[in-house]
């Protein structure tokens, strides 16, 4: 499961009058990840589509723009079944018409509403002037302007204008209509000369005579008319829809299937009479591949495993060739011979054999069945692994729920986060679906870690929904003063977590530069990290210079085992020999790669990276905690030294404020909370309302932020910490030539 599956390379080589049926049987197998041919054969050039390609374009448009027209989706589909020719042709040329007929006359209908609109709203000014139509047009003596503009500001321009002999204007709102006799009886347009300075919208009077209520009411019953006959129209699209969906899903996969085997030969290297495919199959499916192509034309074709690729960390693959092939076949007809001929002029082009060329790495095929399957998202989100790569996506399983789970903790919170993915993972297909399984896992371990931190609920423990001081010996999230020392002892743990996680990262370095180079560059590249991060934190947890070191890093050992394992820290010789080891990590790294000592502290700076995991787990619980306490209220027993508990009614607040340091009792009382003013008025049940709305929206915003926080501070851990000791992605994703019929079937 850290290999992608094992890739062979092939090739299918043969006479242009096999192609179409050697097409036909690659494409019904479904395992041949085609290759664009590079020009490396002499004498050979790329292929051309087969005949009829154009058409079927042509065809699968015309079907793509239909189903656009029509608005079909998948959920549209009927149960499959065959779509020959004869039927596919006729059905399409019928819904063709019928939908454009319908189409065309509804972008009509759609074009005079918008223009009975654009009317109207022409026709909003001048109905705030209350002026009919006919009366601000066709006068000889006397010019009419109409515009939005302040009157105050047009008066004045009127009245300062010298070629204006008597003036007068009307308002409505911000429209003003003026009405103006010219000194000069011959003059043209002196009213817009007058206001060239005044901030007007000039408006076109419409060419109606009714008034402007009238026309507009006359335009709002076209609208509505023209509005009825659109609904009709699209009723009639809906009809076609309901009719013709299920035919064009077939269409449009049947045609895209013809497209894509017509075009196939585009990738080929072709004679005036041979052609030569190439690509990837996983090599377990190779020996049906070729079976199938051979049962499919015989001996007219020349089938070869030219090479397995095996797994190197370069970015390259090494090329292992194979003997065998299809090569040698009885027979002796004339196809035979130019396949025979074609693979000759082939190998003659290659100086006789079959190179491996590098810029054609294998497509990856990742092998993570099962419950890891879906982790190939996140890895995926990073980059898809390179053939010659370890693909980290059991590591990712084993490690990223563990972490997400550990920062949330709570029981509450886990079967949300379940029950989402859940719905995700059944409602859904594809990224969606692989997401929701990422999800359940997830959830799954929030709850056995809310689990061990005392049957943590919605920030609740067991023990704190109980009135009194009951308690038990169980981990705690470290956020009362009885469990203090639990926070410190999960920074221990997130640590160790960090060491052991970039152990297996940098293990794993050094697995892919000695199978790519040798033992020493291992030493060099690999191991000197390993002696740095294991030496440097052996001396941190030893008992070489205790005095700088917090005593919670060995207290945290015998907490966490219940006191069932003690640990001082390791003797000062293993401190001596732990700074011994990097040291000599240190000086195998200078003479590998002297320009990384400038790194040379960063395992231990990636480390303590992990501390977010502890970071993440008190904040999020603190936040529940917030909510808890504001909508609840709170106290500490043990006059401060205790543990939370909760206080929900009013009557136990009494309890609690009774028996408080104050009062000589020992509980010291944190927030009084909203619900606990309950009473029966008005602001009583207020409180009990806003204390229930925060609780309920609080732990909302808590849930959402925990998938955001936790789960990014988890996946960058797995990105930046673990990644980047042995990980780069860019792989190809392996897109067999073929397809899954899901609309049509082959009879």
């Amino acid at each position: 499961m850290l290999r992608p599956e094992r890739m062979s390379r092939v090739s299918v080589t043969g006479s242009k009058r096999v192609i179409d049926d050697v097409i036909e049987a690659a494409y019904a197998h479904h395992s041949l990840h085609v290759t664009d041919y590079d020009d490396r054969y002499e004498g050979f050039e790329p292929g051309t589509s087969l005949d009829g390609a154009e058409t079927v374009n042509e065809r699968l448009v015309t079907v793509r723009s239909l189903e656009s027209i029509l608005d079909v989706d998948e959920d549209d589909a009927e149960v499959a079944r065959s779509l020959d020719d004869d039927e596919l042709v006729d059905e399409l040329e019928r819904v063709r018409e019928r939908v454009n007929e319908l189409n065309d006359e509804r972008d009509e209908l759609q074009a005079a509403i918008r223009d009975r609109q654009e009317e109207i709203d022409r026709m909003e000014p001048f109905a705030e002037l209350g002026i009919d139509l006919e009366y601000l047009r066709g006068y000889d003596s006397v010019e009419v302007v109409v515009g939005e503009a302040k009157p105050a500001a047009v008066e004045a321009a009127l009245e300062d204008a010298d070629s204006i002999d008597v003036f007068d204007v009307f308002v409505g709102g911000d429209v003003v209509a003026i009405v103006a006799r010219p000194a000069d009886s011959d003059a043209e347009g002196v009213v817009q000369d007058a206001l060239v300075g005044v901030d007007i919208a000039l408006l076109d009077v419409p060419d109606a005579d009714a008034s402007p209520e009238e026309y507009v009411a006359e335009l709002e019953a076209e609208q509505a008319d023209l509005r009825d006959e659109l609904a009709g129209v699209e009723r009639e699209l809906e009809s076609v829809k309901e009719e013709a969906a299920g035919f064009l899903l077939r269409a449009e996969e049947q045609l895209t299937i013809e497209a894509e085997k017509k075009e196939a030969p585009l990738s080929f290297a072709t004679t005036e009479n041979a052609f030569v495919a190439e690509g990837w199959v996983p090599t377990e499916t190779y020996p049906d591949f070729e079976a199938a192509v051979v049962d499919a034309v015989g001996d007219h074709v020349e089938v070869e495993e030219l090479e397995r690729a095996s797994f190197t960390p370069d970015g390259d693959h090494h090329a292992e060739p194979v003997d065998g092939g299809n090569a040698g076949r009885d027979g002796g007809a004339a196809a035979a011979a130019e396949a025979e001929d074609a693979t000759a002029e082939r190998e003659a082009a290659t100086d006789g054999g079959h190179a491996a060329h590098g810029s054609d790495d294998p497509p990856v095929v990742q092998d993570n069945g099962g419950a890891a399957g879906p982790f190939e998202l996140l890895v995926q989100g990073f980059g898809r692994p390179k053939y010659s790569e370890f693909d980290p996506t059991l590591l990712v399983f084993l490690t990223f729920p563990a972490m997400f789970g550990f920062m949330i903790g709570d029981v509450g919170y886990g079967v949300l986060y379940a029950l989402l993915g859940y719905v995700m993972y059944s409602k859904f297909d594809g990224a969606f679906r692989e997401l929701g399984s990422v999800a359940m896992w997830a959830g799954g371990f929030t709850i056995l870690f809310g689990i061990y931190f005392g049957i943590d609920v919605f920030g609740y423990h067991a023990y704190q929904l109980l009135p009194g001081d009951v308690h038990w010996p169980i981990a705690g999230k470290g956020l009362s003063p009885a469990d203090i020392d639990w926070a410190l002892a999960f920074l221990v743990v997130s640590v160790l977590f960090g060491m052991l996680h970039l152990n297996v990262g940098y293990a794993l370095s050094f697995v892919n530069n000695y199978q790519l180079h040798d033992l020493k560059h291992a030493v060099y590249e690999s191991a000197s990290w390993l002696l740095l991060l294991n030496g440097i934190w052996v001396w941190i947890f030893s008992r070489h210079v205790l005095g700088p070191k917090p005593d919670f890093l060995f207290d945290s050992i015998s907490l966490l085992t219940l006191g069932a394992v003690s640990f001082s820290g390791f003797p000062v010789v293993v401190g001596f020999v732990g700074l011994a080891a990097a040291a000599l990590g240190a000086v195998l790294l200078g003479i590998g790669e002297p320009a990384e000592l400038a790194e040379v502290l960063s395992p231990l700076v990636n480390v303590i990276s992990y501390a977010r995991i502890m970071a993440v787990l008190l904040a999020k619980g603190g936040m529940a905690l917030a909510v808890n306490l504001l909508a609840f209220g709170a106290y500490i027993d043990g006059s401060g030294e205790g543990s939370f508990h909760f206080i929900f009614t009013p009557e136990y607040l009494s309890y609690v404020q009774e028996h408080s340091v104050a009062n000589g009792g020992e509980y010291e009382l944190v927030f009084a909370g909203l619900t606990t003013a309950f009473e029966p008025s008005g602001v009583g049940i207020l409180a009990l309302v806003g204390g229930v709305v925060v609780a309920i929206v609080g732990h909302l915003v808590v849930l959402l932020l925990g998938v955001t926080s936790a789960g990014i501070q988890a996946v960058r851990l797995e990105y930046v910490e673990f990644f980047g000791k042995f990980y780069q992605g860019g792989g190809r994703a392996y897109l067999p030539f073929g397809r899954d019929r899901r609309y049509t079937r082959e009879d």
